[in-house]
């Protein structure tokens, strides 16, 4: 078994036609970050609705979930570390998978599990891939 690291980023001499940016959820729940991490690509985080500025379409979503170890979610008690028949990644995964793409209207979202020590307790990071369309009209 081996390790794969892939750093994905932003250059100003980049002639590629993408764009990427990111946020940092507090927990499984956080539509602000989801929200800021859509934004910053230049994309709005209601139903995918592009900027007026930016002619701007989604790749794709990516980010890292987990159930929060505490049993809790801003106070409220969550079940997914007692749930004998799915295993807590598989919740924690679908929950915030649900989220992301209700808040961006795609489809096009991979979270992935494992997020600890990759943001805080029962968060994780998430970012997102946009493609710079073409501005000229033919």
């Amino acid at each position: 078994m081996h390790n794969v690291v892939i750093v994905l980023g932003n250059s100003a001499s980049s002639a590629a036609p993408f764009t990427i940016g990111h946020a940092v959820m507090r927990d499984a729940i956080d539509a602000a970050a989801v929200i800021d991490a859509l934004k910053s690509v230049g994309l709005h985080g209601e139903r995918g609705s592009k900027t007026p500025t930016a002619a701007r379409e989604f790749v794709n979503i990516f980010a890292k979930a987990e159930a929060s170890p505490s049993g809790s979610i801003r106070g409220f008690r969550h079940i997914m570390l007692e749930d004998t028949d799915i295993s807590s990644t598989r919740h924690a995964r679908a929950a915030v998978g649900g989220l992301i793409g209700g808040l961006s209207g795609t489809g096009a979202v991979y979270v992935s599990g494992g997020a600890e020590h990759q943001g805080p307790s029962g968060g994780g990071p998430v970012a997102v891939i946009a493609r710079l369309l073409d501005d000229r009209s033919d």
